[in-house]
């Protein structure tokens, strides 16, 4: 089990300090609310998505010895249904380096399956909040 730990900056304060192992993050929330110092909870939720598909691919083409240099993830979100239960992420990838059409095929397949997707989509997500 791994913990995450979250704490209010100032008295009053949007700023908050995130502490994962031996880093620490910031969140805030965007003005009205808060003074948008750092990214927002969403931010994160839709960066952990681009971050997995990153790491995937990277990791899938060290795997099968495929050459891929770098990748580049670009997530946009519509949050507009929210509300309403639809929040949607729409990923574009780009994979660089000397690649065939079957070597990116092999990595968009692998991307797809990243695990904060499946986590996102498919996982029953249990959350107990304790004071």
């Amino acid at each position: 089990m791994s913990t995450i730990d979250c704490e209010t900056e100032t008295t009053g304060g949007t700023l908050h300090a995130v502490r994962v192992r031996a880093h620490v993050l910031h969140a805030d929330m965007q003005p009205p609310d808060g003074a948008d110092a750092a990214p927002g909870a969403h931010d994160y939720f839709d960066a952990a998505l681009a971050v997995c598909k990153a790491h995937t691919a990277m990791w899938y083409a060290r795997k099968k010895g495929i050459p891929l240099e770098r990748v580049e993830t670009h997530v946009e979100r519509d949050d507009a249904g929210e509300r309403q239960g639809v929040y949607r992420l729409r990923v574009r990838v780009a994979f660089h380096g000397p690649l065939t059409d079957e070597q990116r095929a092999s990595l968009r397949a692998a991307v797809a399956k990243c695990p904060v997707h499946k986590l996102m989509t498919t996982t029953d997500v249990q959350i107990e909040t304790l004071e």
